[in-house]
This record gives C-alpha cells, structure tokens and sequence, in this order.
C-alpha cells in the first residue's frame, strides 16, 4: 500500500491512489467470491421502490432494505449467512482505522446502468464514534459530501478505482453521495460499472 496523504474532504479523508493495480485486482477477487456466497440483489425502498444500486455483504452482517424500512441483517435474503470479511479487506481497515475494533458489515455496492445513491447518512450503526471506511474499484464516481444537516453547502470530488474514503469524527453523520458514475473510464472491470466496498462497526 501507498504512504498517501490524505486530502481532506469537509472534514472526510480521501486517500487518492491508496491501492495500486495489482491490490485492486487481489481485492476484485475476494468480492466475486463473496458474491458467489452472497448473489447481489437489489434492496426495495420503505417506498415500495427497488435501488439502481445491486448490493451484497459480507461479515456478521449485512445491510438490507425493504418496505419495513433499512436496517441490519444476520443473513442475505436467499437464508444464508453472509461470508466472512476477506483478510485483505481486514488489512486495509487495520491501515486506516488502527484504533477502532473490526469492522462487522463489509457492504458491497455494484453501480452499473445509471445507478447511483442519493444523499444519505449512514446512521443505522449503534456507535457513531467508529469510522466508515470506503474503498472504489472501478469506474470512477462523483462523490458529494455535505454536513448533519441536508440543506448544509456540498463538496465533490471524483473517486477512482483503488482511491479510498475514511468518514470520522466531523463526517461520520455527515450527508453524502454518489451522483454520477463516468462508465467506462477504468478497465479493472471486464464490463462497465464501479465496486463500492463500505466497512462499518455496527454493534
């Protein structure tokens, strides 16, 4: 992994370059495995809408969405449980977040066809004093970030494939999102589209 200074993001860090090609192809891997264990699917709203987002998890848990509203769950909605979070995955954590326990949700976001994700806090987590940790693969996205409040002014920046975002302190309830993915602008994917891996402490 890179030594990378991070740039500071209204008060979120993001670590351009952090994963060289070959770290984001090893990590390419472990998610096709934890989709092989765990099949993307498509959350439905509290509305009654399915997410332009596919999604899957790994680790003690992983996060879903339906009409009874978002939450956390021990298990994927086919029955089984989720797989574990892969050790690579593990160790970037362990890089970034040092001083916080292990992650328990490896959330995996699969942007593809014009998806992308509104702005929203992640706040279904029970202590807000831990980190959410991001990591891209793929094509390159617009993230915005805002503040608590969500009429608060808005900064953005473009993510690329192995850039990483740390969400702490300041930012951790802070309002944030995808608003637009520039498809085929990497080629770690056979097929167009962009991997989002979030690593939360839920309990």
């Amino acid at each position: 992994m890179a030594e990378i200074t991070p740039l500071n993001l209204k008060g979120c860090k993001v670590y351009k370059g952090y994963l060289d090609k070959s770290a984001q192809h090893s990590l390419l891997g472990d998610v096709r495995s934890i989709v092989g264990k765990a099949p993307l699917f498509s959350p439905m709203t509290p509305w009654g809408k399915p997410m332009s987002v596919k999604m899957t998890s790994a680790g003690k848990y992983g996060w879903y969405s339906d009409k009874t509203g978002y939450r956390y769950s021990t298990q994927h909605p086919n029955g089984v449980e989720w797989p574990e979070i892969p050790l690579t995955i593990l160790k970037i954590w362990n890089e970034l977040c040092p001083d916080s326990p292990r992650p328990e949700c490896c959330l995996v976001n699969f942007y593809q066809d014009g998806a992308k994700m509104g702005l929203h806090q992640d706040k279904d987590e029970k202590d807000f004093s831990h980190p959410v940790l991001s990591i891209s693969l793929g094509d390159d996205a617009l993230f915005r970030m805002g503040g608590v409040q969500k009429n608060d002014s808005t900064e953005s920046v473009w993510l690329s494939s192995g850039d990483i975002l740390v969400m702490g302190g300041e930012s951790r309830l802070a309002y944030h999102g995808i608003d637009r993915v520039k498809f085929g602008s990497s080629q770690l994917l056979k097929a167009a589209g962009r991997i989002n891996l979030t690593l939360r402490v839920v309990d």
